[in-house]
């Protein structure tokens, strides 16, 4: 699968952190039966590998990725687990091209005019634009729009339900990233109810 059907999946690409791999299963069926089918789990914890390998082996249907990928061991060690794409905060051209010479399909950061000519350069044309509100991302995202009219962005950083609309109301934007999808609460005491809800409330941001 391309990295521009993902992104095309929902409005939302929910960014997951998890402590636990034993919440992997019912995270991801919880996001699936609010309407979402693609999720970012973050390298960012020991039980993250296991999480994915248990959801690509038990939940199918759901699209995971990997998110938080910082170079070609973090590729081969997320495409071992069974990830079908990556996600990085930024990019090297060593992570480019490990990633395009290894088939899975990335989805690289970028904050300056400069990393997106790189990433353009290296044969990327779908990107994370990070950190979203930290680097004024409406206006950047505008200002980005002039000179790579061919480019689509998924802002992710800092974006919240009440933020994200105005993101995706860009027309270069594909749709965003966003961990209060699967808050780390709601996660700890299990609460796959009410993290369907905010699945629901994600995936109705799409006009």
């Amino acid at each position: 699968m391309k990295i521009d059907e993902i992104v095309s999946a929902g409005p939302v690409l929910p960014v997951v952190v998890l402590e636990r791999a034993a919440d992997a299963v019912p995270l991801a069926r919880a996001l699936l039966a609010g309407g979402i089918s693609a999720l970012e789990v973050t390298l960012r914890t020991a039980a993250a590998l296991d999480s994915i390998r248990a959801i690509a082996a038990q939940v199918p249907e759901a699209m995971v990725g990997a998110g938080t990928v910082l170079s070609a061991a973090d590729l081969d060690a997320a495409r071992e687990a069974g990830a079908g794409f990556a996600v990085s905060p930024g990019a090297t051209p060593e992570l480019l091209k490990a990633a395009r010479d290894g088939g899975l399909p990335l989805l690289p950061g970028v904050m300056t005019p400069s990393d997106v000519v790189a990433a353009v350069a290296a044969g990327y044309s779908t990107l994370k634009f990070f950190p979203a509100a930290q680097a004024n991302g409406i206006a950047m995202l505008k200002a980005l729009a002039g000179p790579f009219p061919q480019l689509r962005f998924c802002p992710t950083g800092g974006i919240d339900l009440a933020g994200a609309p105005e993101f995706l109301a860009l027309p270069n934007v594909c749709c965003v990233g966003g961990s209060w999808v699967a808050p780390a609460a709601l996660i700890e005491r299990g609460d796959w109810t009410g993290i369907e809800r905010l699945a629901r409330q994600a995936q109705s941001l799409r006009s």
